[in-house]
């Protein structure tokens, strides 16, 4: 390997790589938080720690097998004088992917639920199809962040403790977040778009063009920071409208002219 551009302390490498780590680790937990809530509730918190406990196995199984990992850049097959690698195919199946969920799933919250539908409860996802979407993203999300490891560290001990490190705080926050997006339609909208954004680079990635995440992460962490804010505008201006409306009820029927 390089040497790595962290520098040549092993300790600033896994400080570094461990918040990489953790920022692309946002990906899964958005994904997770947006699949799990079809799950009934007493089965959400265990596939949410089960999918992301398949990210970790995923991801150290990855570290020890690098001549693999090495191998998917090796080209394939040539289509209209490109070259295609295994690492382009996995990036570009799951960036489709990727895609189709998040457009599939706004739709869905867009166009509400069927006819036959709107007197009975919320549709509920089966756990293996759950999981087995889980598991698929994982393996994809799971290439970037070894490549990103691989690039940034030389001793394997630590790329392994920093993936370590960045699940668990995966663990520890991703039901807070799964919770707060279930909790607010505004901000799960604002999650698929964050989907969406992913996949479509997943499928740049794919066809060779390099789009640094740096600006996707700048351009979400602004959107969710105006939401925020106007999340607490409403909280703080809804119980005025409330008030006032009140008191015109109030007036009327003191008046004798009835609520309309």
């Amino acid at each position: 390997m390089s040497p790595s551009p962290a520098g040549s302390s092993p300790w600033v490498a896994l400080l570094t790589l461990t918040a990489m780590e953790i920022v692309l680790g946002v990906d899964n937990i958005v994904f997770i938080a947006i699949l799990v809530g079809r799950l009934p509730p007493s089965k959400r918190e265990f596939i949410r720690k089960l999918g992301i406990s398949l990210a970790l196995v995923i991801r150290i199984g990855l570290l020890f097998v690098l001549s693999w990992l090495i191998g998917l850049t090796a080209p394939l097959f040539e289509v209209l004088g490109r070259e295609w690698s295994g690492r382009d195919l996995i990036l570009l199946g799951g960036g489709l992917f990727l895609v189709a969920k998040a457009a599939h799933e706004m739709h869905a919250k867009l166009e509400g639920p069927d006819e036959g539908a709107k007197a009975g409860p919320a549709p509920v996802a089966a756990v293996g199809a759950v999981l087995a979407q889980i598991l698929a993203l994982d393996i994809v999300f799971s290439l970037d962040s070894v490549i990103t490891a691989v690039g940034m560290a030389n001793q394997l001990w630590v790329m392994i403790t920093a993936m370590l490190i960045s699940v668990g705080v995966m663990l520890v926050f991703a039901g807070k977040i799964g919770d707060f997006v279930d909790r607010h339609p505004t901000v799960k909208m604002l999650a698929l778009a964050f989907l969406l954004l992913i996949g479509v680079m997943l499928i740049a990635e794919g066809f060779g063009e390099h789009i640094p995440k740096g600006y996707i992460y700048f351009a979400m962490a602004f959107a969710l920071a105006v939401e925020l804010l106007n999340m607490r505008m409403r909280k703080v201006h809804r119980p005025l409208h409330l008030h006032a409306g009140t008191e015109r009820e109030v007036a009327s029927i003191v008046s004798g002219k009835g609520v309309e």
